[in-house]
C-alpha cells in the first residue's frame, strides 16, 4: 500500500474538503488535486468555483470523472501528494453512464490499482448511509455501492476519518 493513505468521510458540507486540503497542505510534498466532478448547472459551477478558489494555485490539477484508476496510476507517485475529490461524485457519473458494466469495471480497476500507488494518497466521499433507505431503485444502488466501496478503501487505508460539523473524528489510524 502507499506510505499514507487516508479516507475522509462526512455529509455535505461537513468540512471534509477543506481537511483534506489542509492534510495536503500539511504534507509538505507536491500535490495533485483530481477532480472527479462533472458541471452541469450553474449551482454545481459555483460548488467547483469555491474549491477552486481555496486551493493553491501551485497545486496541479487534474480533472478525471471516470477513469479514477488511470489518473491515480499516472499521479499517485511517490514524493507527491494525491487527493481525489470526490469519490460518491465518480460513483455518481459512473451509475449514470450509458455503458451498463462501466461501474464494475472502473471500481474493479481502482482496487487493483490501489496497492501499486506510492506517495501519500487523500480520498474523500461523503457518507450517505446514515439516514434512511431511499425509495428509487437508483438511489438504493448508489447507496449500496457506496458503502461497499467506502468498506473496502476503508480496509486499505492507514487512516479512515468521519468529519461533522467541521470536526475530524478519526475512525481508524492516527488522529489528524
Amino acid at each position: 500500500m502507499t506510505n499514507n493513505t487516508t479516507l475522509i468521510l462526512g455529509g455535505v458540507r461537513s468540512g471534509k474538503s477543506r481537511l483534506a486540503e489542509r492534510l495536503a497542505t500539511e504534507s509538505g510534498l507536491p500535490v495533485t488535486y483530481i477532480a472527479t466532478a462533472t458541471v452541469q448547472d450553474q449551482e454545481m459551477h459555483a460548488r467547483v468555483a469555491a474549491h477552486r478558489d481555496r486551493r493553491p494555485s501551485h497545486w496541479q490539477l487534474a480533472e478525471e470523472p471516470i477513469q479514477l484508476a488511470t489518473a491515480l496510476n499516472i499521479h499517485a507517485i511517490a514524493g507527491r501528494c494525491t487527493l481525489v475529490d470526490c469519490l460518491t461524485l465518480w460513483l455518481t457519473n459512473l451509475l449514470t453512464a450509458e455503458t451498463p458494466t462501466l461501474f464494475e469495471r472502473e471500481r474493479a480497476a481502482l482496487l487493483a490499482v490501489l496497492p501499486t500507488l506510492s506517495g501519500q494518497l487523500i480520498f474523500v466521499s461523503n457518507e450517505t448511509n446514515m439516514g434512511v433507505t431511499p425509495m428509487g431503485e437508483l438511489s438504493r444502488r448508489y447507496c449500496d455501492e457506496i458503502g461497499q466501496l467506502h468498506q473496502d478503501l476503508a480496509h486499505h487505508c492507514d487512516q479512515v476519518v468521519l468529519t461533522v460539523a467541521g470536526l475530524a473524528v478519526t475512525l481508524k489510524g492516527t488522529p489528524v
